[in-house]
């Protein structure tokens, strides 16, 4: 698996990060469900610096990437996992020298804001008794969503993926868990922390130790089609630079581990 952490300081060259040309065309920028409102305030303060205002496309990574293979015109990929940006670049459809873990995140147990007590997350905690009779569990599908394999491993750490998997809500994105909880249409969930943290009719009732699932980590990079896009390698190199690192996390998000 590629994986590269960067210093926040030096996430990319200073040399990349020049203004881009005047009059030059909106960046489209393909990102991960989960970046939804760090990415539209980092985009706002991009915008208020008078550079084009990027085209935002948000979706699970998987559809993102798929869509990217299909010919879609995206300039920037911005990625909830490490795998998902692994296809593009085998398929060569990434600009790998502009690839970089720009930020990381945690992953969390929710509960309707009303809802359930804390709950101590650890190996053997019996989730399925949290849950009651009937209840489901809403996480992103693992299939083809990364906050779905996260939570998983998860799962399959505490022991506890066995009896959850056929009592699970498998939504197509982490939003789409979120709000299953924000509904009360389930009584639990998992989602990332800055998920959470953008919803006020949940609450957080557990965190998942690190070292139940892999790194969270978001890798960014430039698409192939916009390899010569200097405003695309600018607005790039803005987002993973020290600058929007403070907004970020703003928004929840951490410094890779």
């Amino acid at each position: 698996m590629h994986r590269r952490a960067l210093p926040l300081l030096a996430m990319i060259p200073a040399a990349a990060a020049a203004p881009p040309p005047a009059g030059a065309a909106p960046v489209t920028i393909f990102a991960a469900a989960s970046l939804q409102d760090g990415l539209r305030a980092v985009a706002r303060d991009w915008a208020a610096q008078g550079n084009p205002a990027p085209r935002l496309s948000f979706a699970a990574s998987s559809a993102l990437a798929r869509q990217i293979e299909q010919g879609a015109p995206a300039d920037l990929f911005l990625s909830a996992d490490e795998p998902w940006m692994d296809v593009l670049a085998a398929r060569g459809l990434i600009v790998e020298a502009t690839r970089s873990s720009a930020l990381g995140n945690a992953l969390v147990l929710v509960a309707p804001a009303d809802g359930a007590a804390p709950i101590v997350l650890q190996r053997g905690t019996d989730l399925a008794a949290r849950l009651g009779p009937r209840g489901r569990l809403a996480m992103g599908d693992p299939a083809h969503v990364p906050a779905g394999r996260y939570a998983q491993a998860a799962l399959e750490w505490m022991g506890q993926w066995e009896a959850l998997a056929p009592r699970l809500a498998r939504a197509e994105n982490v939003r789409a868990a979120l709000l299953l909880v924000e509904r009360g249409e389930v009584p639990l969930g998992i989602v990332y922390a800055t998920d959470a943290l953008a919803a006020p009719g949940v609450r957080v009732v557990g965190s998942f130790p690190p070292e139940s699932h892999p790194p969270i980590t978001y890798p960014f990079a430039l698409t192939r089609r916009a390899e010569g896009n200097a405003a695309a390698r600018a607005l790039l190199a803005f987002l993973t630079g020290a600058e929007a690192m403070p907004l970020w996390q703003r928004h929840g998000f951490t410094a890779p581990r």
